[in-house]
């Protein structure tokens, strides 16, 4: 049959522009082909951070941004010739090695309040964290994105795609939306950085100081579900342990997120480093566990104090309030939504048994431009302990000039305990000014009554305090050429810290400096001098102790891998206790690591410590003062079989030895008297190890198979510590082997 002229014609046209017109999908090989990036954002204009000076970039660096259906595709071109040597060790998930890489960190809704980070090394490996707070990055969260490197002669090239289900984001306005974009690279052999835009998380502005674009606003949905099975013998025990449940994550659309969790499992597949600790304020431990981490950054809610805020989720199914172990979870549900620029978030977990607890939350933050404004209210019900906690906080972060930021926050807890109410309140405020030339001023305040109480479900190492300083940084970023370094920041800190009740508990010089050289290591160095003060933690609230003037002088470095060593160093002097500065003690660490190849390292490092003057409470105002010494050793391989297989031993013992060099009470006064009563010398063993294979399925989706043995043993009676390392190896409250295989299914 034959075609007429006019339909052929038309049929040639449809078939030449389906050749010649540009792909809309990216493919996510790590090869950059003009077409496929064609109407991308071309970037070329990157400038060095690390050092902080500006300059364009001594390597030459391109990177191209493009807004697809699929998610949001970045691809860099990085040139790094012969003479540049490359770092070719392959990497684990989080990894926080010296290496070449690229980082590309995305806020969707441009409004500087939550970020995404997303690292490839030149190797393929993988970093992702959530970024709050301007510069405060948390890689406990693991993302589902794409990934791909290649390598040539000349250098290296990296394609990435970040879905659009990511993050939860505000609604588009004109079928347009604007986002924030940071994109940089360092060169791991240099320790260079070089970034667009000239950003820096060393400045009090990071996140808010992001590029903002214009993208057309594509649209994805997602329902994830991730069933698990796991099996425990507990070999110490001689018993078995099943458990199967499941993680629910939907993503109808940008606007609202919902995340829960079914019988979960939140056995930990990550080990946490040992710490003895005989101190009056707990321990922090970060969260690996999944539902805690996925859709969390609007729950950021710090008090500005190191680790302190007002959710803390190691709480849910921590110890359980009756001391029968671990509480179990039988469910928890958590969603993100937004209306217009405000955002909210909800949250909840119930524990099982008669001791179970009931955890909520619900957040809710507006932005205004300039400024933005947030409440944090969250509730727990502990029957077992007859009490409710109810914490309510506010926050508020404003940008009034070019150089000057300001952040706010007031929290009040109620605790209902056995029919009575406890109240009290708080509130931080901090002032960050850059001056320029390298130099800027903070200062903060902080008040914390001593009724306040949000450790119910969040984190404060302690209440009953007041504390105030004001700080000056100067940077130096332009260094000659033939310095070591590249770049030196100088702080210089005066500090005061009051009780509520008017005890002075500290005054502080503080003078450091953090450094970068040219081959890629960092360095720190801080001198810490303190005033006479009060403790008034340490008899738990019995009595304050009086205590004189005492120092610090700490110094740091981490060099990356040159040739097939990497090293860690870690020293400090110092004094304390009774005597103030007329006993010195010190720490030492030593960590190097030994690269067999690329794909194996090896690490093994001690560390001793000496405190002369130790200072450990007995009960109600008596306290012995010890003479010190620990050992402990740091060990362990990391092998990347392959892509998806890898397989981890980390070990850790320490050996601790108190001999006693007398017994006090403290008095009214808060002087320390001299004491016969009867203390014991003592020994501490701690053990700590942990085999780990993982595979990955798919993304997210993993086998693991886990050995863990380890134990703790406080012995009443001296051993020197090296006796009491080498006991160690001996304990074995804890043998376990943990088979687990979670599979996640999108839908």
């Amino acid at each position: 049959m034959e075609i007429p002229d006019m339909r052929l014609a038309c049929l040639l046209f449809v078939t030449l522009a389906a050749v010649s017109a540009p792909t809309l999908a990216v493919e996510i090989d790590g090869h950059i082909r003009p077409g496929e990036w064609a109407g991308a954002r071309h970037i070329t204009d990157f400038r060095q951070t690390q050092p902080l000076n500006g300059q364009p970039a001594t390597l030459h660096t391109e990177a191209w941004v493009l807004a697809t259906p699929e998610g949001l595709a970045v691809a860099f071109r990085c040139e790094q010739p012969p003479g540049v040597p490359r770092t070719r060790q392959r990497v684990q998930r989080d990894f926080e090695d010296q290496v070449d890489r690229v980082n590309v960190m995305v806020d969707f809704n441009g409004d500087g309040r939550t970020g995404y980070d997303f690292v490839v090394s030149s190797t393929n490996g993988i970093n992702d964290a959530v970024l709050t707070n301007e510069s405060r990055f948390n890689k406990d969260w693991d993302g589902s994105w794409e990934h791909a490197v290649s390598e040539d002669a000349t250098g290296w090239s990296v394609e990435i795609l970040i879905p659009w289900y990511t993050a939860p984001m505000h609604a588009a306005n004109g079928g347009k939306r604007t986002l924030g974009i940071y994109l940089d690279r360092v060169t791991g052999s240099t320790g260079e950085r070089v970034a667009w835009p000239v950003a820096s998380f060393m400045r009090p502005r990071f996140l808010s100081e992001f590029e903002r674009i214009e993208v057309p606003a594509y649209h994805q949905s997602l329902f994830a579900l991730t069933p698990y099975a796991s099996g425990l013998y507990d070999n110490v025990r001689g018993r078995s342990h099943f458990q199967q449940g499941a993680d629910i994550l939907w993503k109808p659309n940008g606007q609202f997120q919902l995340t829960a969790a079914l019988n979960p499992d939140f056995g930990q597949v990550e080990s946490d480093d040992l710490v003895v600790n005989f101190g009056a304020t707990e321990t922090y431990v970060s969260d690996k566990r999944p539902f805690f981490t996925e859709n969390q950054g609007i729950f950021d809610f710090g008090l500005l104090d190191d680790n302190s805020q007002l959710i803390y989720t190691r709480r849910v199914g921590g110890p359980s309030d009756d001391g029968r172990g671990a509480a179990d979870i039988d469910a928890a549900v958590k969603l993100n939504g937004s209306v217009g620029t405000t955002s909210y978030g909800v949250l909840a977990a119930d524990e099982g048994g008669a001791a179970g607890r009931f955890f909520g939350a619900a957040r809710v933050t507006h932005d205004f431009g300039g400024q933005s404004l947030g409440m944090l209210l969250t509730r727990v019900d502990r029957p077992w302990l007859d009490r409710d906690a109810t914490v309510l906080g506010v926050d508020h972060h404003w940008q009034p000039t070019a150089q000057l930021t300001i952040a706010s926050n007031v929290v009040v807890s109620d605790i209902e305990q056995s029919g009575a109410h406890t109240r009290d309140s708080g509130g931080t405020v901090i002032a960050d000014l850059e001056m320029g030339n390298g130099w800027r001023q903070q200062w903060l305040g902080m008040h914390f009554g001593d009724r306040l109480q949000v450790n119910d479900f969040g984190y404060l190492e302690r209440n009953d305090f007041n504390y105030a300083h004001w700080e000056v940084r100067k940077r130096r970023a332009s260094l000659p050429a033939d310095s070591a370094y590249s770049s030196h920041d100088w702080q210089f800190r005066i500090d005061a810290v009051d009780n509520d009740h008017g005890l002075r508990l500290r005054r502080q010089l503080r003078i450091g400096r953090t450094s970068g050289l040219r081959n890629g290591a960092t360095e720190k160095v801080q001198l810490n001098v303190n005033s006479a003060g009060w403790d008034d933690l340490l008899t738990r609230g019995d009595a304050a102790l009086f205590l004189p003037p005492s120092s610090q002088l700490s110094y740091e470095r981490v060099s990356p891998r040159h040739g097939d060593w990497a090293f860690r160093l870690e020293a400090e002097v110092f004094s304390g206790g009774l005597g103030g500065n007329h006993r010195l003690g010190y720490g030492i660490k030593f960590v190097p690591t030994y690269f067999i190849s690329d794909a194996f390292s090896v690490y093994a490092g001690p560390y001793h410590e000496h405190i002369p003057d130790w200072l450990v409470w007995q009960q109600d105002n008596l306290i012995g003062r010890f003479d010190e010494h620990t050992l402990q050793l740091d060990a362990g391989f990391d092998w990347a079989i392959d892509p998806r297989q890898e397989l981890r031993v980390k070990l850790q013992a320490i050996g601790l030895d108190a001999r006693l060099r007398g017994a006090y009470r403290v008095g009214a006064n808060g002087r320390a008297a001299a004491s016969n009563e009867p203390i014991d010398d003592f020994n501490v063993r701690n053990l700590g190890l942990q085999i780990r294979y993982r595979y990955e399925l798919a993304p997210l989706s993993y086998l693991y198979v886990v050995y863990g043995r380890g134990g703790y043993a406080l012995d009443g009676y001296a051993r020197n510590s090296a006796d009491a390392f080498g006991n160690s190896f001996a304990l074995r409250d804890d043998e376990q082997l943990l088979v687990k295989l979670s599979y996640r299914f999108d839908m």
